[in-house]
């Protein structure tokens, strides 16, 4: 029964992790823009993320060490500082970008604009990491957050032509807008594949105390909760396709995005639309302050553990502290939490390699998974997967420039 339970790791991180502001936006402006042609690029995103995410899992049960340790002893504490740069600053500006999804999700239930939101949302935020335990994040988060099931209600309402969508998920390019069309594709992908997600999820192991019995529950909780994660991303974009790309609409702004349901759901689409903003974005800030966290402690080897009092693991604790008090600082001064949503997620699959590359000879080296390392299959998926990180890098920065 434990080991059913621990499937809640799989829809935070899913929840939380893939569908929160960076998923539904980028979903969002693809399927304004160009109807379903984009589908394609979270269907594979979402495949490149269930092995990434196993492969997390797999390594913390077996080795008993996260990504952070095991790449940290592998390949020493220079090489683990230049990456815990270019990860720290990503999911910070992830960080932002969640915490004015919580405060434009209260602006609509409330009236009261996002800035006057963002310091008592980060203290809410705040509270429930020095209160709570992993458990109650995890399980927690992962109930509140299945009110997102509501995009998958609305893409159902309004009917879609199926043969349309499963077109799409082989990828074709537009008559016009090729740029924007390679900037949303590179943004969809750097919000699914995003590596914060990863380190969590082998933190969250051994948290929850994982051990070899769980490495065929760990392939079922990767694959169930990110391929939810993947279709209810989908299943936004389908939504935005059919009831904002006829009125024109771009999905440049929150309010924009605030009327994706209203055509399915006319009479709770508004606010359905709110609360899943609310409690996924709020998941997503909880996952990502602890990811940050959980880097620092983990390559500086500090104490660290969720489930303990802050006064056991202080410099833990002090991380995640300063990390969201200072998150809410841009929101305080009116800077758009799209503009840093667009912005967090073509830097993520710029620094898409600094991740997956030493990851892919960790999950290949005999010392930590022995009989459990990457077979053939899973190498060969990876392998496209770091092929896929260095063109991200590569033309990320110019589709931002051009397309963003």
């Amino acid at each position: 029964m434990k080991k059913i339970l621990q499937i809640t790791l799989g829809i935070i991180t899913s929840v939380g992790g893939f569908l929160e502001i960076g998923s539904v936006t980028t979903a969002a402006q693809a399927g304004a823009l160009f109807g379903f042609q984009l589908l394609w690029a979270i269907a594979l995103g979402t495949i490149c993320l269930i092995f990434l995410v196993e492969m997390s899992g797999r390594l913390a049960a077996v080795s008993k060490h996260t990504i952070v340790d095991a790449m940290r002893e592998r390949f020493g504490f220079p090489f683990f500082f230049f990456v815990l740069i270019g990860m720290v600053l990503v999911a910070f500006l992830v960080l932002i970008a969640e915490l004015g999804g919580i405060g434009f999700a209260l602006q609509i239930l409330s009236g009261l604009g996002f800035p006057l939101w963002a310091l008592p949302v980060s203290l809410v935020v705040w509270l429930m990491m020095w209160k709570g335990t992993f458990s109650l994040i995890e399980n927690g988060a992962s109930l509140l957050g299945l009110v997102t099931i509501s995009f998958a209600v609305a893409a159902w309402k309004l009917n879609p032509d199926w043969s349309s969508v499963g077109a799409s998920l082989l990828p074709t390019l537009p008559e016009q807008d090729k740029v924007k069309y390679g900037y949303l594709a590179v943004s969809i992908l750097g919000a699914s594949i995003s590596p914060y997600l990863m380190y969590f999820y082998s933190s969250g192991a051994i948290e929850d105390e994982w051990d070899r019995s769980y490495i065929a529950m760990n392939r079922v909780i990767a694959g169930f909760g990110m391929t939810l994660g993947g279709v209810l991303s989908i299943c936004v974009l389908i939504v935005a396709a059919i009831a904002l790309r006829p009125k024109g609409v771009q999905v440049d702004t929150f309010p924009q995005a605030a009327l994706l349901m209203t055509t399915a759901l006319p009479r709770w689409g508004f606010y359905l639309f709110a609360f899943s903003m609310l409690f996924a974005c709020f998941g997503a800030a909880l996952e990502i302050s602890l990811a940050i966290a959980y880097f620092f402690a983990q390559g500086f080897n500090w104490n660290w553990s969720e489930n303990l009092e802050p006064s056991k693991n202080a410099r833990f604790a002090f991380v995640y502290t300063i990390i969201i008090l200072v998150s809410a600082v841009p929101l305080m001064l009116h800077v758009d939490p799209i503009r840093v949503t667009m912005l967090a997620m073509a830097l993520t699959s710029a620094t898409l390699p600094l991740a997956i590359v030493p990851f892919l000879f960790l999950m290949n080296d005999p010392i930590y998974l022995g009989k459990y390392r990457n077979g053939w299959i899973t190498n060969s998926v990876v392998g496209i997967v770091v092929l896929i990180s260095f063109v991200l890098a590569i033309i990320s920065i110019p589709l931002q420039i051009f397309g963003g």
